[in-house]
């Protein structure tokens, strides 16, 4: 279907940790979208994440080259936002005091701190704005939520922000509501878990993959904190090699040897007695991990939504549903679209429906 040519066309940037993805959007409608996929061979040449800027922006050229756009033709750039500062929800334009943060990397390097200076570079190049929308560092948590148990420590909110924002307004579009009506726990299921606590379209509560809940594909999650510590302690502990087993081999590839939720659900059906029990594992810590959000909405909530690459496994998603069924009517979004979620985000700032903040 053809867009009107009145409408805005906007470019919306997803940097992953081997892809950039791109879309062009006019309007509501997506024109063309592309995976720039990057061979962990060619990654690994980057000491930082940062390192990777001037070469992913040279292949984003390159593709936009092809699209055979005039000079001005866009009216935003807007790209995925990453581990800044704690924000609120909503859409930024970028900034100098956004993009040396993204440098810095204070939080940590992670593929989503170059959203914004890829969107950055490329607007400039059309005389645009350039956004970010919901960075992975949205924060608010209502304040009894930030107690951890220990003074000095306090939760923070580190979670799949766009995504999960993004299902729950198409879900509160699909029944006529707006977000801000509705009380929703949102769980994205991917290699890593986040789960939020959505009221007034708020996130008064969330689930940080990095330092808590459930397991998933290649996380540990939330762990007994004695065993750790006997683990971080113990002679001769290296522990960066003990980050990357809480980050990157733990969860599902800790036991069965795979990041991939399908396959071991695959295996389960085969018989394989390990591989159901660990899937029903999985299951039972992410219903535990919505209740828990539901005790944050005070038991009232209407809906439990699932999304992320996870929520395709039939599987797992029933497992969850028979143990979660009883807080809200559970209610799957496979996948991600983030790319749409980002230029809808983008749409929204330019007609002036939703104004896009001032990060510095």
């Amino acid at each position: 279907m053809s867009a009107p040519a009145a409408e805005p066309l906007v470019l919306a940037v997803n940097p992953g940790a081997g892809s950039t993805k791109l879309a062009l959007f006019r309007g509501e409608h997506e024109l063309v979208e592309t995976t720039l996929r990057h061979a962990e061979e060619e990654l690994r040449r980057f000491a930082r994440v940062g390192d990777e800027l001037p070469w992913r922006l040279a292949a984003a050229r390159g593709w936009l080259a092809g699209q055979a756009l005039r000079p001005g033709a866009l009216a935003a750039v807007v790209g995925r936002g990453g581990l800044f500062k704690p924000v609120a929800s909503g859409t930024y334009l970028v900034d100098e005091a956004m993009l040396a943060e993204a440098a810095r990397a204070a939080r940590g390097e992670h593929a989503a701190n170059l959203g914004a200076p890829l969107s950055h570079a490329l607007a400039a190049e059309h005389g645009c704005p350039a956004f970010v929308v919901d960075p992975v560092s949205v924060d608010e948590l209502a304040p009894v939520a930030r107690y951890s148990g220990l003074a000095g420590i306090e939760r923070t909110s580190l979670c799949h922000a766009l995504n999960m924002r993004a299902v729950a307004r198409r879900h509160a579009a699909a029944g006529g509501r707006r977000l801000e009506e509705l009380r929703l726990v949102v769980a994205h299921l991917g290699t890593g878990a986040s789960l939020c606590a959505l009221e007034g379209g708020r996130m008064v509560d969330v689930v940080n993959p990095m330092d808590e809940g459930p397991f998933s594909g290649d996380r540990a999650g939330g762990l007994p904190a004695t065993a750790l510590l006997a683990l971080a302690s113990a002679p001769g502990a290296d522990l960066a090699a003990l980050r990357r087993r809480l980050f990157g081999d733990g969860g599902l590839f800790s036991y069965l040897g795979t990041r991939d939720v399908r396959e071991a659900a695959a295996r389960a059906a085969a018989g394989d007695a390990r591989a159901g029990e660990v899937l029903a594992a999985m299951a039972y810590q992410l219903a535990k991990a919505i209740g828990e959000m539901a005790v944050a909405l005070a038991g009232r909530v209407d809906a439990v939504l699932l999304t992320g690459g996870a929520a395709r496994c039939e599987p797992l998603v029933e497992a969850v549903r028979a143990r979660a069924a009883f807080v809200a009517p559970v209610i799957t979004y496979p996948g991600e679209d983030e790319l749409r979620a980002l230029a809808e985000a983008a749409r929204r700032a330019l007609t002036g429906e939703e104004p896009a903040r001032r990060y510095g």
